[in-house]
């Protein structure tokens, strides 16, 4: 399987707002990853995570699955989002 990392940097930034700094290394880290919850995203975070884990040394990973795919994440679902270092949010089919 090929994974192909794409850029998701916004150039135009809105005033009072900045980009998140890059974390050094994901050795020890704590990642959440988001889903939408379709059927598609399992198999492709499940691989992540592995590689995650295996590769980059990542210490944990939190999964959240959104309760409906069409609407941001609950809030309630995001509450020890302050203990993590990063966050993917991905969709799928």
């Amino acid at each position: 399987m090929v994974i192909k990392f794409l850029d998701p940097t916004y150039k135009d930034l809105q005033p009072g707002r900045r980009v998140a700094l890059r974390l050094k290394s994901l050795k020890g880290t704590i990642i959440a990853i988001i889903s939408n919850g379709k059927r598609g995203t399992r198999p492709f975070f499940d691989f992540l995570e592995s590689e995650l884990k295996q590769r980059y040394s990542v210490a944990e990973i939190i999964r959240i699955t959104k309760s409906n795919y069409s609407t941001p994440v609950d809030k309630s679902l995001l509450t020890e989002s302050g203990r993590w270092n990063g966050i993917i949010s991905g969709i799928g089919d």
